[in-house]
């Protein structure tokens, strides 16, 4: 018996197309954070960790070494950059923690927070976090 018609390919390649394009028309995309970063770095790799904070604990003063983008993903913190206001983040939230900024809170409120960070690293880079006196 011989294969079917050239005109089998190419309707199963219509239904395809067909149905990808159901499919990406019911996706949402929304972008939550547009970050231009203060100074061009380059990223040799992305470090992405999930971090946990029992409620009531206060993240404190703190520098990193790189930038981190974060989000939270439950929980809320009351979050401030120091010279900034404090910014109460709940769940789905995007902050922004720019290289060698001083952070001057980052605290657990009423609950457990969890939230996901990317730490933007150069090659051989090393995530660090620094600890000022007040």
């Amino acid at each position: 018996m011989c294969p079917g018609p050239a005109i089998t390919d190419a309707t199963t390649e219509i239904a395809d197309v067909a149905r990808l394009s159901v499919v990406t028309e019911s996706i949402t995309r929304t972008t939550l954070a547009d970050i231009a970063l203060a100074h061009a770095k380059t990223i040799g790799r992305i470090e992405t960790r999930r971090i946990r904070m029992p409620a009531g604990v206060a993240g404190g003063l703190h520098v990193h070494n790189c930038p981190v983008v974060g989000c939270i993903v439950e929980g809320s913190v009351a979050y401030q950059v120091e010279g900034d206001g404090v910014v109460v983040l709940v769940p789905g939230d995007v902050f922004y923690e720019a290289e060698g900024a001083r952070i001057a809170r980052f605290d657990a409120l009423d609950d457990d927070v969890t939230f996901v960070a990317h730490f933007l690293l150069s090659v051989g880079q090393q995530p660090e976090l620094d600890v000022p006196a007040g």
